[in-house]
């Protein structure tokens, strides 16, 4: 059956692995699914056929794993919601590119038999790590469910060679399974001693938890829907709903207060054309929102900024976080970098706006990215780095290693994404605590909502579609990790070492 049907196994075994990623989390499938993609490549009868099975196991499992893509079209009454659709199917057959380039590549590397061999794994696996840090970054990159992610409960490998190295990992203990299968005893051995000492490495480098600070903490989550988010009339109620979970007049003193991305849509600058504060001034916008918390706290919340050109005339907006003290004073700011394609801008846009599209978030001015990744010092409370949304999926990209925070602030706003899209995101927000050995903080609007610590472990969250607030005390980061250090080098110095072992077995062979 392998054998006369491989392209629909490539495209059966691709959306079946994609069950491996929350929320399913069945990462027995995904593991079974990559060892018949392995298989498939390596007995591909031409590198025609090899490029061919990587790229429909991969468009099969980017249109599973990427459903919550068309949900968002549901809120954006501008297009039809049929578009959601051609969309995910559209960004699959681009990112599926990439597994099918790891295939062609592999199927190239010269080898003894058709089957998969020990090199063809190591290959293989390192060919796997390359184009999914690629997938970061060509064409500004999407990140989103690099195969690491499966592993993320004993993922202690990612504080030295990050997800895409895990993701290596991964192939790695599935190629040795393969072998096993094959009665290739000894190199299926010496793949999974790499791995292990590897894995222990990883362990090492944090074998207790980090513990406590003395610095208490409210995350919140208003449960305000994202088809209310936008209508004028709903704006009272989702403002209530945000104070009714942060008055707390009984609570420790001297709390850091999280709310979600754009949780406000005033704009609290002062200078601005009158015409953007009426009918509140800028001082009472931001007393208005920090009456809620008490003496000594700071609020930080989701906001927007605006950009004008010389005559007053707003010509761009920002993605922005505030950090507010109890006395109503901004006491810093972050800028989203990493602007989502399609939600926070349209690639193409005098193209494609001619026929009809537009992008998610409404509005006539496009959004600006910002600096990078900063930390932004609150003083005795410590220092925060941000990541807004999206940009926590960006491995070896969300802390300043200049500037180390003590902890991530993940402001988010999952409400368009469905049952998939949340969990799919905290996953991420936790490998990226893992990595950083750094606490993630998330609130969002509508969940998942959490408090994660230095080792990724899920402390504290607030279910999906549910209203609610987590008090808690924020966790201690660890030393910086390896991968904190030195960042995706390290994944990509792993690829060159897989590589080298390919060649040097074959040479030993020889």
């Amino acid at each position: 059956m392998i054998q006369r049907y491989p392209k629909w196994l490539a495209l059966l075994a691709g959306g079946l692995s994609a069950t491996g990623f929350a929320p399913l989390n069945l990462w027995p499938v995904t593991l079974a699914c990559m060892a018949l993609l392995i298989h498939l490549v390596a007995t591909a009868p031409s590198r025609k056929a090899a490029f061919a099975r990587g790229w429909l196991f991969g468009l099969s499992q980017f249109t599973i794993g990427l459903n919550w893509i068309a949900i968002a079209f549901t809120y954006q009454d501008a297009m039809p919601h049929w578009l959601g659709w051609v969309a995910v199917v559209g960004l699959s057959c681009y990112l599926a590119l990439f597994p099918a380039l790891a295939a062609l590549v592999a199927h190239l590397l010269p080898r003894k038999t058709a089957a998969a061999d020990g090199r063809f794994i190591l290959a293989f696996a390192a060919l796997w790590l390359i184009t999914e840090w690629m997938r970061a970054w060509v064409f500004t990159g999407f990140a989103w469910n690099p195969l690491g992610v499966i592993a993320l409960e004993f993922g202690w490998a990612a504080r030295l060679v990050g997800t895409y190295g895990l993701g290596a990992l991964v192939m790695l203990i599935v190629g040795a399974v393969l072998l096993a299968v094959q009665r290739q005893w000894k190199p299926a051995l010496g793949l999974l001693a790499g791995v292990a000492l590897l894995s222990l490495g990883g362990w090492a480098l944090a074998p207790s938890p980090a513990g406590f600070t003395r610095t208490p903490i409210t995350v919140v989550q208003p449960n305000n829907d994202q088809s209310d988010k936008y209508d004028p009339v709903m704006a009272a109620r989702n403002f209530a709903r945000l104070v009714d979970q942060t008055v707390d007049r009984k609570a420790p003193p001297g709390r850091i207060v999280f709310w979600p991305e754009a949780a406000t849509e005033d704009f609290v600058e002062d200078g601005y054309p009158r015409r953007y504060y009426y009918p509140e001034t800028p001082a009472g916008i931001r007393a208005r929102l920090t009456r809620p918390i008490n003496d000594g706290d700071l609020l930080v919340t989701g906001g927007v900024k605006l950009d004008f050109d010389r005559t007053g005339r707003a010509i761009a907006a920002a993605n922005s976080v505030f950090v507010f003290s109890s006395q109503a004073e901004i006491l810093g700011s972050y800028d989203k970098s990493h602007l989502v394609p399609g939600g926070e801008y349209l690639p193409y846009e005098k193209i494609l706006g001619q026929i009809g599209l537009s992008r998610l978030v409404p509005g006539t001015l496009g959004f600006t990215p910002g600096p990078g990744a900063q930390t932004l010092d609150l003083g005795r409370l410590g220092r925060m780095g941000l990541q807004i949304c999206y940009e926590i999926v960006f491995s070896g990209e969300v802390a300043d290693r200049n500037n180390r925070p003590d902890f991530i602030f993940n402001p988010s706003n999952d409400a368009w994404f469905g049952p998939w899209g949340p969990p799919q995101h905290l996953a991420q927000a936790r490998m990226r605590a893992l990595e950083e050995g750094l606490p993630v903080i998330r609130s969002t609007p509508t969940g998942i909502s959490a408090v994660v610590d230095a080792d990724g472990r899920l402390l504290d969250s607030i279910a999906h579609h549910e209203a609610g607030h987590i008090d808690a005390v924020l966790p201690r980061a660890h030393a910086a990790t390896p991968f904190a250090l030195w960042g995706n080098a390290l994944a990509l110095g792993l690829a060159g070492l897989l590589l080298l072992f390919a060649v040097a077995l074959r040479a030993f062979r020889r």
